[in-house]
């Protein structure tokens, strides 16, 4: 039984992104392809050991190696997508990202055959059986095991910012939910998933571990599948969030916004800040906010006190935090409404092309 240490915690601020992508066609549609590109043929050699595959056989995943500077991010993640995107096309597939592939018929796509998934179909049933969701996945190292639960738990009330951010999934089995992030819903109807509660340190998360380890709740960490926690075997905490994104511009702007937070939370942890006290379902209350309305979200703000709307909370969050990638994700169309527009405007081939992973 993996566990992971207090131990691993060394590091501050490194970075790891994590990308799970959909493998098409020529016509941008879901089609099985993780046998060839993760098993039958060798990738890249960035790729190796950072490629696999996940429940089902269109989807695949991505990490960059570890990444020591933020300033080398953006080099970092492109190199990954290139390899990619240069082995699919290779073998005669295509790379698409998106929180769900808008044309995913669950019904008719092949499950992977990996023992560690066919348990989880087997524990699980209907809500895995579906789940063609696809996500963004960003680590950020932390030095010290107490200060990344710690950071963990004042994270929480900023998952719903990155959702409603990053809501790129309007669409799923074909038709359209009414929802921005669709992905965020079918994902939550998995145990173990949403926002977690708070955890008092290290301790508390680790006696937490390993009782769902030890009564069979899950069957390894990883099936811990919290919007943000404390990863024990990296050592870093893990923001898993936002949906999954074609262009890099946008995922370069969640990873900034990843690492300029836990830089002031941890300095905040340090000078001995009281955390908040939030309650859970207050926080799940504006994750359903940005579920349901993406970018024109009201959320409750972090005193709980009144609501701000995003626009405003990104302006504060960039002069507070002296970014910018988020403003710009913001000022643009969101990945949801681009969808919508160009199904209805365009049709499917060109909402299928809009989705093709980019690589510059």
């Amino acid at each position: 039984m993996e566990r992971g240490s207090p131990e691993s915690f060394t590091r501050m601020g490194t970075l790891g992104i994590e990308e799970e992508f959909y493998v098409v066609d020529e016509g941008g549609r879901p089609t099985s392809g993780t046998d060839e590109l993760v098993y039958e043929h060798d990738p890249p050699e960035i790729l190796e050991g950072r490629l696999d595959h996940e429940l089902f056989k269109f989807v695949i995943e991505t990490q960059t190696p570890l990444i020591e500077e933020p300033s080398d991010a953006r080099e970092s993640l492109l190199e990954v997508r290139e390899a990619l995107t240069d082995h699919a096309e290779a073998h005669g597939y295509r790379i698409a990202a998106a929180g769900l592939h808008p044309l995913a018929k669950w019904r008719e796509l092949e499950h992977a055959e990996k023992p560690r998934y066919r348990s989880q179909l087997e524990r699980i049933q209907y809500p895995q059986h579906r789940n063609t969701t696809a996500g963004l996945h960003v680590h950020v190292g932390v030095d010290d095991a107490d200060k990344a639960v710690w950071i963990a738990n004042e994270l929480r009330w900023y998952m719903p910012v990155m959702l409603a951010l990053s809501a790129n999934s309007p669409y799923w089995n074909g038709f359209d939910t009414g929802l921005q992030s669709a992905r965020a819903k079918i994902f939550e109807a998995l145990p173990n998933t949403g926002m977690p509660t708070a955890f008092e340190d290290y301790a508390a998360f680790d006696r937490f571990e390993r009782r769902m380890l030890e009564t069979d709740a899950i069957e390894d960490r990883g099936e811990l599948w919290y919007d943000v926690r404390p990863h024990t075997a990296h050592g870093t905490v893990e923001l898993r969030t936002p949906d999954g994104q074609a262009d890099p511009d946008v995922v370069l702007a969640f990873v900034e916004y990843a690492h300029a937070l836990v830089d002031v939370l941890a300095e905040e942890y340090e000078d001995g800040t009281p955390g908040h006290d939030h309650r859970r379902e207050l926080l799940d209350e504006n994750k359903w906010r940005a579920i349901r309305h993406g970018q024109d979200v009201s959320l409750i703000d972090r005193d709980l006190d009144g609501t701000v709307d995003l626009g405003e909370l990104v302006d504060r969050e960039c002069e507070r935090l002296g970014i910018d990638g988020i403003r710009e994700v913001y000022e643009r169309e969101s990945g949801a409404e681009r969808q919508r527009r160009l199904r209805e405007k365009e049709g499917s081939d060109a909402l299928c092309e809009s989705l093709l992973l980019e690589t510059h």
